[in-house]
Formats: structure tokens, C-alpha cells, sequence
């Protein structure tokens, strides 16, 4: 009994080691203060917004219900190895019942927070990592290393809600229909239903405008997200969308600047050396700079930091997201971390970026050949 733990401990350390070791991407190290509080912010702060899941929507009393910890990885949930206690996970079994509540008293669960009382959820809260980060799967599949900025394109969003009291039986059977890794970030205004893929919250660094349609510059996006959609307690106003949300105290605006800084400093991940041809990539940058570059231009890949807007029409693009939105129009989409994130464009309906290439050569005559369309899809990879 006495040599036990002492297993254990060695145990641990070797797993620690090893999984150390097998970090495919390097982690964001803020660079000041400031980045560090946008890190924790983006990781951990609610703003608030407890009240909305834990009063309204009683999102806790699901958890305890009815969300176990194998069907909460099945719903895209992300576990953060690095809060997790090894030797306790070793020991015990935190997959089974009740294990999803252990692994929320460890601030494990990404993007979600809970306060206990006793052995029961007292309040519970998400996070802007709820949907932008991911984890390398290091330990077990849907188990490792944060990689925050990486959308989630694993999570459930409408599965997840449609458990929730707060919906309506029609309600629920539309959110039902949103594709894995999608999001209507409309729907709780006018009722419609276009899902859109969750973006990156990677590389924005010099990106003017975050949202799909250019509503507005970043800290406008995660103002409008936090207020309308987490529902946290701070203040967003858009006379364009007749919203204007005042909330005492602001847990929200005080926040943005920091948050900022530190989504600027996520840079997109480069593509592992064996996932692209070099010279197929080389290629495909002549094919791209000929019929691309018009409009994915400068070193932010989009017309949009010059104010520029598309119609659908334009590339063959679902129009019916746009037609709810401010301008009517799509931005041209910063291309950063392709090789990552599919599924593609705002819809999600290119699952490849063979699919994008094609996509654009019939909607735009480009007329590429068979080969300059797999050197272009090469080149995407790369970027």
C-alpha cells in the first residue's frame, strides 16, 4: 500500500513528460501585462453572464442532469489537460458519472465556469473560449493542450442549447439543424435561421473588420457577442440593428482594449512541414496572385481594410445571411490558418479547400487547369 502513490507520482511525471513533449504548437506567451489580462479574460471571464445561464436558461441543472463527461466531449466540449490533476485522474475514473462536475470544479472544461455549492452547481457561465478554442487532443480525443483562437468546429452549438428550458419546441427543432461547429449569432433577434462557421480568433492582427459581413472592427464584435449572445452584464449599442443594451455595472467595455491585445497576439498556427508540397505551394502563388489578389490583397488578404464589400452575387455566395445584416454584402474573408479550419466560407458549404478552389473557378470563369488548381490548393495550405 505504502509504494502506491509513489507509482503513482512516477507515473504522472512520465506522462507530464511525454505529453510535454508531444506539443505539436507553441503555446501564446503574453507579452505584457496587458495581453495577460486579455488571455485571462478570453480563457476565463463570464462577464457576468451567470445570470442569464444559471437563472434563465438553468443550463446547471442540465449539467447535473444530463450532460456526463463522454457525452459532453460527443457535444465538441474541450477539456484542458493543464488544469487537470493528473494523479487524481489516473486514479479515478472522471469519464463517468458525475464527471463532468469534477472536471468543472477544476476550471478544466474550456469556456465554461461553475461555482459550487456543496456537491451541486450553484451559479455556471461561459467563455469567448467556449467557441475559439480548441485543445491538440494530447491526452485523449477531445482532451490536451488549450489552443486558443482555434475555433471549435467539433462543438454542438444547436444540440447544446436545444437542451436548454428556455426554448421553445419550435426553437428547439431549428437549433437542432445547425451543423457541427456553426452558430446563428441573429437568431435570438429575428428568429431566422443561417448558421455561419464559428471564425478563428487567430491572425487578426491587422485585420480591420472580425465579422463575416464587416459590421464592425473586433472589439465591436466581442462587445456584441458578450452583451447579445453570452448574455453578460455590460453595455452594446448599433442603431443600424436597433439594439441598445445599457447595464449597471459595464462588465464588458472596461474589458475590450485587453481582450484585444491579446487576439492580436494569436498568430495563426503554420501548417505542419509534411502537409504542404513546397513546390506545388510555389506554384500555386503565381496562380493565386493572377486571379485571386485583386481582392485578397496586401498582407491582410482582404479588400476589406480598404472599405471594400461584395455583393453575393459576386462569388456565387448564399445571399440570405447578408440580406439580415447592416450592409447586405460580404467582406473578402483574410485568409490565415486554411489548412486548419475547414469546413470553409461563412456557410460552411465548401468541406474542402478543393472544394473552394472549384467553387471559385465555376463562379468566377477562371478556367484553371487541373494542375494549377491543386498547385492553388497547395499554395491555401500554406498560408
Amino acid at each position: 500500500m505504502t509504494r502506491r502513490p509513489a507509482l503513482v507520482a512516477v507515473a504522472c511525471a512520465a506522462l507530464t513528460g511525454a505529453l510535454a513533449a508531444c506539443r505539436q504548437f507553441p503555446t501564446v506567451k503574453p507579452a505584457d501585462e496587458v495581453q495577460r489580462q486579455g488571455r485571462d479574460i478570453f480563457r476565463y471571464d463570464t462577464f457576468g453572464d451567470e445570470q442569464f445561464w444559471t437563472d434563465t436558461a438553468r443550463l446547471h441543472e442540465v449539467v447535473e442532469r444530463e450532460i456526463q463527461p463522454l457525452e459532453a466531449l460527443g457535444l465538441g466540449l474541450k477539456v484542458d489537460m493543464d488544469r487537470l490533476n493528473l494523479a487524481k485522474f489516473i486514479l479515478h475514473n472522471p469519464l463517468g458519472v458525475g464527471g463532468t462536475k469534477e472536471l468543472l470544479r477544476e476550471n478544466a472544461v474550456v469556456g465554461i465556469k461553475a461555482e459550487f455549492e456543496g456537491k451541486h452547481i450553484k451559479r455556471i457561465g461561459i467563455t469567448c473560449a467556449l467557441c475559439h478554442s480548441t485543445v491538440d487532443n494530447a491526452l485523449l480525443p477531445g482532451i490536451g493542450h488549450r489552443l486558443d483562437g482555434w475555433p471549435n468546429r467539433d462543438l454542438k452549438v444547436g444540440r447544446i442549447l436545444a437542451m436548454l428550458p428556455n426554448f421553445t419546441e419550435e426553437q428547439k427543432a431549428v437549433l437542432r439543424t445547425w451543423p457541427t461547429g456553426t452558430y446563428d449569432p441573429r437568431f435570438n433577434f429575428d428568429g431566422k435561421s443561417t448558421p455561419l462557421v464559428l471564425p478563428p480568433a487567430y491572425g487578426l492582427a491587422g485585420v480591420t473588420n472580425e465579422t463575416y459581413t464587416a459590421e464592425g472592427p473586433i472589439s465591436y464584435w466581442n462587445a456584441y457577442v458578450a452583451v447579445t449572445q453570452m448574455h453578460g452584464h455590460g453595455n452594446f449599442s448599433d442603431p443600424r440593428l436597433g439594439v441598445n443594451i445599457v447595464q449597471e455595472p459595464d462588465m464588458v467595455t472596461p474589458k475590450l482594449a485587453a481582450l484585444r491585445a491579446y487576439q492580436h497576439a494569436i498568430g495563426a498556427a503554420p501548417p505542419p512541414g509534411a502537409l504542404v508540397n513546397g513546390s506545388a505551394a510555389r506554384r500555386g502563388k503565381a496562380v493565386f496572385d493572377a486571379n485571386c489578389a485583386r481582392c485578397h490583397t496586401a498582407d491582410s488578404l482582404t479588400d476589406n481594410n480598404a472599405g471594400t464589400l461584395h455583393a453575393a452575387s459576386e462569388t456565387g455566395m448564399d445571399p440570405r445571411y447578408a440580406e439580415r445584416t447592416t450592409a447586405k454584402q460580404y467582406r473578402t474573408t483574410p485568409l490565415r490558418g486554411l489548412w486548419q479550419h475547414a469546413p470553409y466560407f461563412h456557410d460552411g458549404s465548401a468541406r474542402t479547400l478543393d472544394d473552394v478552389v472549384e467553387h471559385y473557378d465555376r463562379a468566377l470563369g477562371l478556367k484553371l487547369s487541373g494542375r494549377q488548381r491543386k498547385d492553388l490548393r497547395e499554395y491555401l495550405k500554406s498560408l
